[in-house]
């Protein structure tokens, strides 16, 4: 089941393409099957495909694809696969006629990478090629910041050009998730550090881009609980492996930097990790959470009523923004979403004539549109 014909950061490569391969192969295709006939899934989400090595004539995504097109039309409902990929390549999407693998959707993580820097500052890690206003524009209207062009993370070339017509729908992205908070030293959340309308900015760009948004648990009213990377492992041997593994892992990340001193990261194997890691509901109830509840739905509705907003049309999606990082606006066909980054008001001639939601409020006139300080509105 395993070859050391290639490798992973797990070790040696699922054997998908050496000898007695075919077994192998046919198991991953007849439980993904499985899930999805049997058991009446939808969709599943594929973890870190650019790690199944695969030098087959068909790769195995794309034998995937196939199969669970057909199945679709035996069931007559639509499956989706969703694939995490960091090769920031759009072949993953295309169809596999068209000689792509497949792929119903993909994590775009360059567009968390653009938020969560632009948001918090952040500049550690791979956050370091992330930040200035130009590179949210990038993600906003291409999807990759890395589509051939040169990575500092990297130390190389990366990524492929999204080709033209692509739809952004094909793209997921967030502002959370479980990797980006539980990978974090401590398992914190923006809302830990971000003020309400640097997040109620980040959900805006989020849930009104071109892209397929996705939620993390309790994010929607700004859960406050960490979210921290546990485990449950019975071998002492392999415990105590992951205990190292943790803390070697963040000894590069600059994290002091970021919790301004030294990070003790937490035991995955604790108990007490896990009993920091459950969502406190009653939040929910609380006035700060409860209008965060409401701006999430009251924007998740209006994606729902906009065609504008619901399209994942590149080519309708453009953007503007002041050089000294005061404000960005993303255009969305007739919908301006506007977002005053600094703590000043700004006022911007946008020919609006209706607010379609702002937090913080926001006054039209004459076409031109005043917005407070760290605040977002959308406008027709």
């Amino acid at each position: 089941y395993f070859t050391d014909r290639h490798e992973t950061p797990w070790g040696e490569a699922v054997n998908l393409d050496g000898p007695d391969a075919g077994e192998v192969r046919r198991l991953v295709l007849d439980s993904a099957l499985r899930w999805l006939r049997d058991f009446h899934v939808d969709a599943l989400r594929l973890d870190a495909v650019h790690e199944l090595k695969d030098d087959s004539p068909v790769h195995l995504l794309a034998e995937l694809a196939t199969a669970v097109g057909a199945l679709a039309e035996e069931v007559g409902r639509p499956l989706s696969l969703i694939a995490e990929s960091d090769l920031n390549d759009a072949a993953m999407v295309t169809p596999v006629a068209e000689g792509g693998l497949g792929m119903t959707a993909q994590w775009a993580d360059d567009v968390h990478h653009a938020v969560h820097a632009t948001i918090t500052g952040e500049r550690h890690g791979y956050y370091v090629d992330f930040g200035p206003l130009e590179v949210l524009a990038t993600v906003l209207t291409r999807v990759f910041r890395h589509d051939g062009g040169y990575s500092r993370f990297r130390g190389r070339d990366w990524g492929r050009p999204v080709p033209a017509g692509t739809d952004g729908r094909r793209f997921v992205v967030f502002s959370q998730d479980h990797d980006q908070v539980g990978n974090r030293a401590l398992g914190d959340r923006p809302s830990e550090r971000v003020d309400p309308g640097g997040l109620a900015i980040s959900a805006a760009l989020v849930l009104l881009s071109p892209f397929t948004p996705m939620l993390f648990m309790g994010e929607e009213w700004g859960a406050r609980t960490r979210w921290q990377f546990f485990t449950d492992h019975a071998e002492p041997e392999l415990a105590e492996a992951i205990r190292r593994g943790r803390t070697a892992e963040f000894g590069g990340h600059g994290w002091e930097e970021v919790y301004g001193g030294p990070v003790a990261v937490p035991d995955p194997q604790a108990a007490s990790t896990v009993a920091a890691s459950r969502l406190d509901r009653a939040e929910r109830d609380r006035p700060e959470h409860a209008r965060m509840l409401r701006w999430y739905s009251g924007l998740i509705t209006l994606r729902r009523a906009e065609p504008d907003l619901a399209s994942g049309d590149l080519a309708a999606t453009s953007t503007r923004h002041d050089d000294g990082g005061a404000w960005f606006v993303l255009h969305r066909g007739s919908v301006a979403v506007v977002l005053v980054l600094g703590d000043e008001p700004v006022t911007l001639d946008l020919q609006a004539d209706e607010v379609l939601a702002a937090w913080g409020g926001a006054d039209l006139a004459g076409g031109r549109v005043t917005v407070p300080g760290r605040s977002v509105a959308v406008v027709r």
